[in-house]
């Protein structure tokens, strides 16, 4: 087990300095981005939420996880403060269960939107006809679910935890009721970025609830139980969209978050109270907005905005060198330049703190994860709309096809934590991993027309142990380099996490753009009598019963000419992030000569 913040010599945990309302979060989860700009002073009779989350936190990297490093156990020693603390904020027995089942609940439908979609793609391009906004079904998602995680975490800090925490799973139920009866694409796509925006602020959530309701010795316990769900939901996500997909219809996919949800939002209404020492931060209305950074959120929002925009409609609509796409470009060249800008103006409240990237650890740690996680998303992403296209298999079958890239995926993160824990050697496991990750990747760009089973699973195991591997690792490294500094842990991992989400919206959209152009490029070649615009309009998984047999092996010749440039971006995703694993410092993270930050770890 490592514990991040500790003294080597005496084998105990170092307290922690009264910094920020957060709990210092685990090996990957999304963490609260709190800063302490504004902390009122309170009476020491009456323990803020600074003063009870200022309990000795300790990281433990378990090795539980989901399949995108997601989960974190959370481990809140008693601490000096609790001696001040009364016992009933601390729930029991039959209340404390059913709080925990909400959590849980909640946490496995974010968790489950995150995949289930994804063998669900050809059944709903199918009924909205066509391919070209289809990479929006999952950008949308992950542009919301990233681009909101801070101000979510910062938002437990200055609002009552129950009305937080209910807003945002209302918000998730609001975007799937929108899914569910969407009536065409663009409303589709509207649903997905609503349950993306109530995504981020769920597992933050749920976290800190249970922070506050769990006695300090059974907080890693219950966070682990309720972190699971992340697992479980990412296994099950591909089986459950096949079958809804293939046996009912795809909008059960959204459909099934209302009922689960309303059990979840009900229970916390009836049985969880805000705890006395959970009273929020006291700010103006000015300060709360300065805090949440929703300048710097939309900025961030309108670059990506614009990139998908001009990926969408470049070599498609419009030719790329048209005046909307190059404007769209040039709108995204300076949305960033403006983001960066405002990000350093507010410094300390901004939604990537600009100080924390001067540390070399954190800065090429977020660089790894953005293309080691768009490597992966590309691959869960496309690897359905292969099974389905090319092979003409139905949904299910497609989501039972998955399985190895997921359960190696799992178990990989399982044994990362293990050897961590015993080790305290991150950086040649994520070596490893991001080289694994890059074969899996090369061998799954290899797949064609009529591969036999044994390579599109051994591929998949190759690759999804190595995804599995390296996944938690910047967030495990990121917080050891703070450990000088575990006010910053917070923000640190949420940096991690927010270029781990973004990373899908901007992989998933380039690998979209080149798909459907080298498939447009290639069916002059291969299927002359076709028509770019048929193809289009019609669904992956409905090509053999639209084109006749003659011209039908051109038509898939065609999607898997476009399905090799997906995954040969995968590749060259995967591929980058390995290069940055060599820029990391080798260290042991749980010695104390190794979790100063000196001069090498800044520029």
């Amino acid at each position: 087990m490592v514990f991040l913040n500790q003294d080597p010599k005496e084998g105990k945990s170092i307290p922690e300095q009264p910094t920020s309302w957060t709990p210092q979060t685990g090996s990957s989860t999304r963490p609260p981005s709190v800063q302490d700009d504004c902390d009122s002073k309170k009476p020491s009779h009456t323990p803020s939420r600074q003063q009870l989350l200022k309990d000795q936190t300790t990281e433990k990297q378990d090795g539980h996880g989901d399949i995108n490093g997601r989960m974190a156990v959370v481990d809140l020693a008693a601490s000096p403060e609790d001696g001040h603390r009364g016992q009933g904020d601390y729930v029991h027995g039959i209340t404390l269960f059913f709080i925990l089942l909400a959590l849980t609940l909640s946490v496995f439908l974010s968790a489950l939107d995150l995949t289930i979609v994804a063998t669900a793609v050809p059944k709903i391009t199918d009924e909205f006809h066509g391919l070209a906004q289809a990479a929006w079904y999952g950008s949308a998602y992950f542009l919301t679910d990233g681009g909101f995680q801070s101000s979510w975490g910062k938002a437990y800090k200055y609002f009552p935890l129950k009305f937080a925490f209910l807003t945002a799973v209302c918000v998730f139920e609001i975007g799937s009721l929108i899914c569910a009866t969407s009536p065409n694409s663009t409303a589709f796509i509207i649903g997905r970025a609503i349950n993306g925006l109530g995504a981020a602020g769920i597992a933050t959530g749920s976290y800190t609830i249970i922070a506050f309701v769990a006695e300090p010795s059974k907080r890693a316990a219950y966070t682990s139980i309720t972190g699971s769900s992340y697992g479980m939901a990412s296994i099950l996500g591909p089986l459950l969209g096949g079958v809804f997909a293939d046996k009912v219809t795809w909008r059960w996919c959204f459909y099934i978050n209302l009922p689960i949800g309303g059990v979840a939002a009900t229970i916390i209404v009836f049985f969880f109270k805000n705890p006395a020492s959970a009273k929020p931060v006291e700010a103006s209305w000015g300060e709360k907005a300065m805090q949440l950074d929703l300048v710097g959120v939309f900025l961030v929002m309108g670059l990506m905005v614009c990139y998908l925009l001009a990926l969408q409609n470049g070599g498609q609509d419009h030719p790329w060198n048209s005046s909307i796409v190059v404007g769209l470009l040039v709108g995204c060249v300076l949305l960033t330049i403006v983001f960066a800008a405002w990000e350093w103006y507010i410094g300390e409240r901004a939604m990537l703190v600009p100080r924390l990237f001067r540390n070399r650890v954190i800065c090429v740690n977020s660089a790894f994860t953005f293309f080691f996680s768009g490597s992966y998303f590309l691959s869960i992403y496309y690897l359905p709309i292969y099974f389905q296209a090319i092979d003409g298999i139905d949904p299910i079958m497609s989501g039972v096809r998955n399985l190895p890239l997921i359960l190696a995926c799992t178990v990989a993160i399982i044994s990362s934590g293990v050897f961590i824990s015993a080790t305290g050697h991150a950086v040649p496991v994520e070596v490893v991993g991001s080289a694994l990750a890059t074969i899996g990747c090369g061998l799954i760009y290899t797949l064609d027309v009529g591969s036999s089973s044994g390579k599109w699973i051994g591929y998949q195991i190759i690759a999804g142990a190595g995804w599995g591997l390296a996944f938690q690792v910047p967030v495990i490294l990121t917080q050891a380099a703070c450990n000088k500094t575990p006010k910053d842990i917070s923000s640190a991992s949420s940096t991690i996490l927010v270029f781990q989400c973004l990373a899908g919206s901007f992989f998933i959209s380039a690998a979209q753009s080149a798909f459907v152009n080298n498939l447009i490029l290639s069916l002059p070649k291969n299927a002359p009598g076709v028509t770019a615009m048929k193809v289009m309009n019609t669904g992956s998984a409905e090509l053999r019963n639209v084109f006749p047999s003659e011209v039908l092996p051109g038509v898939v010749r065609s999607y898997m000419d476009g399905l090799k440039i997906a995954f040969a971006i995968s590749l060259a995703a995967s591929g980058v992030s390995f290069l940055f694993t060599v820029m990391n410092r080798w260290h042991k993270i749980n010695k104390e000569e190794d979790t100063k930050t000196t001069d090498s770890d800044t520029s």
